[in-house]
């Protein structure tokens, strides 16, 4: 996707003397309020144990690095597949998916949802606040197109106002890539941190994840009196690696098959042209299976989420229920949009901390 083919802002603005459109978009959103706040988000672990565990910013840098590098072993335009990488994230609310089902199950309470990358398409759209001339961050359309479609399509009929996002069409190889890059990121940094977390048995982790298993003996055998943290990094750094290696040579073999020469060639394909192989999606569904029976179910994990959740689910009843209970701006809205989806913004908004603090404000005994 070349930028001076970008179809463009939805306000015109003057090209920069030397910055392409999606360097720009990228600045923006680093420099956004949403992309700050991710710091105080949670990924998997939250503070308890350690400060060294990923968090939702770190966890998005990481999938940022290794889109970069997937974007251009492809020849693909890797200041697109950057600015998709960074902004993929910032509609997430606290407490990572547990307070995004938790917010979603809510609304749905109201005839609602919650979806956060359509809550990401409204902050950058509606609720950055940072230019005379607009709105929101005033992204090009094939950033703003990438946030909803990175990760899945969008029945149009169900989505009408979505329409402008050609919901009939595959989004453009950069981010059809970026789903695949947050997996790679996310299954490999979360076994990372449950080990410095002391939760991973390493042992059934190489009983039931063959790939690790022969990643590590073949480190064991090379480095026989090596600390075993450090093998451990080197296994798992191999397993990041064979992932990524094998994205870009199964998306590479897509390519050459199907022979898109335009973006629109990419767009009209029946599917999406970007993923792992057979083998490797197995060996994914393998880490990811692991990690779902053996550390985001562990009872340390699960004890702080719970506790966390049902303060998100008490905040959000509070909220709706007492007038002027949130900040004027937000009470302002909820005078001409239904009061449980402005309360709903302002609480998929907070950080996990921010919250946690506003609940004891509410419901100190």
């Amino acid at each position: 996707m070349r930028a001076e083919a970008s179809r463009g802002r939805r306000f015109p603005e003057a090209p920069h003397p030397y910055r392409s459109e999606f360097a720009r978009d990228r600045d923006r959103i680093v420099h956004s309020r949403a992309f700050r706040r991710l710091e105080a988000k949670t990924q998997v672990f939250t503070t308890r144990y350690s400060d060294h565990f990923r968090n939702r910013l770190t966890h998005t840098l990481e999938v940022s690095q290794i889109a970069r590098t997937v974007a251009a072993a492809l020849g693909a335009n890797t200041e697109l597949a950057e600015a998709l990488a960074l902004v993929h994230d910032i509609g997430h609310p606290p407490f990572g998916h547990s307070g995004e089902r938790k917010l979603d199950e809510m609304m749905r309470a109201h005839g609602g949802g919650f979806n956060h990358n359509l809550h990401a398409l409204r902050i950058v759209e509606q609720f950055e606040h940072r230019y005379l001339d607009f709105s929101g961050l005033n992204l090009t359309f094939e950033v703003r197109e990438g946030i909803i479609k990175h990760s899945r399509d969008y029945p149009p009929m169900k989505f009408p106002q979505l329409a402008e996002y050609l919901l009939d069409q595959r989004p453009p190889l950069e981010a059809q890539l970026i789903d695949w890059v947050d997996e790679i990121a996310y299954n490999t940094a979360d076994l990372d941190d449950a080990r410095e977390a002391d939760l991973l048995d390493l042992s059934a982790l190489c009983e039931e994840v063959p790939a690790f298993r022969e990643a590590f003996a073949r480190v064991d055998a090379e480095h026989p009196s090596g600390r075993d943290k450090l093998k451990f990094n080197e296994a798992l750094k191999r397993i990041l690696d064979f992932l990524a290696t094998d994205l870009i040579q199964s998306t590479e073999q897509r390519l050459r098959a199907f022979g898109p020469v335009t973006v629109e060639d990419v767009r009209t394909a029946p599917n999406r042209l970007a993923g792992f192989s057979d083998a490797a999606a197995e060996r994914n569904a393998e880490l990811k299976r692991f990690l779902f029976t053996h550390i985001y179910n562990h009872p340390a994990i699960t004890e702080d989420r719970d506790r966390s959740v049902r303060c998100l689910e008490e905040l959000f009843s509070y909220y709706v229920a007492m007038p002027k209970s949130m900040p004027s701006s937000y009470e302002e809205l909820a005078q001409s949009s239904p009061r449980y989806i402005v309360v709903c913004d302002y609480i998929a908004g907070m950080t996990d901390q921010f919250l946690l603090r506003q609940h004891a404000e509410h419901f100190s005994v």
